[in-house]
């Protein structure tokens, strides 16, 4: 398990069947916490090591027997600064802030996106009030949202809120709920997605469902409507929480999630049947049609239940309009 504060070692050693493999495949394949990008990069800055020895040709060929260890520095985070971003507040009291997070918005500073992220503009509008909560990176953020989902999303605005929701979060408590466009009609309509979720095998840059290791996932979906048989919407209810959960789940019973850059590829040759402007309309998509339209929790303080929704105003419901002309 990964802990950016402090330095952590892998130490792994070469099993028979995989000798002769490249040592940036093997170590990729058996730390699965890391792309194989950065374990170069690790390599190249002498943080792998062979019987004490740095070894840094990523092409080396690994032998039965061998044990690398692979040292992962701690991460200094730099602080992100306020930035006057627009919010849409949806509640907001002392203790927590919901908002309606656009596609396209990064949760928190990250690799590639260093500012202009959710978390410069919570602390814009916050004030000093999120300094700290939940790390320095990530100020009051309790969960996240991937850039190119939309939805209602809480932070926490001091350290009780924080431990009160992420026990939550971590418990699976919390009422989420998703509106989801998809290719194709689910069939049963009504039914539960369960499969473990980790890194796949043949792309350790995307998720999916796996035999062996990665975390249990269910996802309840249910279909509210469809548009020519094309395209569903559905509602998705999130039991777990993992990583690219509703996307890759939909995927893998053949039905992605319309726009979806990573997961959708086995549903774009259905395109051609839409018609305009259903099909301009899914073209013009830069990121997967899934919104999260509920959110559910007892207040942190008050300890009475908070329930949120935006079924109207949202984007996948325009594109519903759009696709009624199918």
């Amino acid at each position: 398990m990964k802990n950016n504060d402090i330095q952590t070692t892998y130490t792994v050693k070469v099993p028979e069947n995989k000798a002769g493999v490249r040592l940036d495949k093997f170590l990729t394949d058996e730390i699965e916490d890391y792309s194989r990008s950065r374990l170069k990069a690790l390599m190249n800055d002498g943080h792998v090591t062979l019987a004490g020895e740095p070894v840094c040709d990523a092409s080396k060929k690994v032998r039965v027997g061998e044990i690398y260890t692979v040292f992962i520095p701690p991460v200094v985070a730099a602080e992100p600064e306020p930035q006057n971003i627009p919010l849409d507040v949806i509640y907001e009291d002392d203790d927590v802030i919901v908002i309606d997070k656009p596609q396209g918005l990064v949760v928190h500073p990250a690799a590639g996106n260093a500012d202009g992220t959710l978390v410069n503009a919570l602390l814009a509008h916050c004030g000093n009030s999120l300094s700290g909560i939940g790390g320095v990176a990530r100020p009051g953020i309790v969960h996240r949202l991937d850039k190119g989902t939309g939805g209602l999303m809480i932070a926490a605005k001091n350290d009780a809120a924080h431990r009160g929701l992420s026990i939550q979060f971590a418990d699976h408590s919390m009422n989420r709920a998703y509106l989801a466009l998809v290719w194709g009609v689910p069939i049963p309509p009504k039914g539960e997605v369960e499969g473990n979720i980790g890194r796949s095998p043949q792309n350790r840059k995307k998720m999916a469902v796996v035999e062996r290791g990665g975390k249990y996932a269910l996802t309840r979906f249910k279909v509210l409507k469809v548009f020519g048989g094309v395209v569903s919407l559905v509602e998705c209810r999130l039991a777990t929480g993992r990583t690219h959960q509703i996307r890759v789940h939909m995927a893998s019973l053949g039905h992605p999630v319309v726009g979806d850059p990573v997961y959708g590829g086995a549903g774009r040759s259905r395109r051609s049947k839409l018609k305009s402007p259903a099909r301009e309309a899914v073209d013009a998509l830069e990121h997967q049609a899934l919104y999260a339209y509920e959110l559910g929790f007892i207040h942190p303080r008050t300890k009475k239940k908070i329930f949120l929704q935006n079924i109207k105003d949202n984007f996948i419901n325009t594109l519903c309009l759009k696709l009624e002309t199918v």
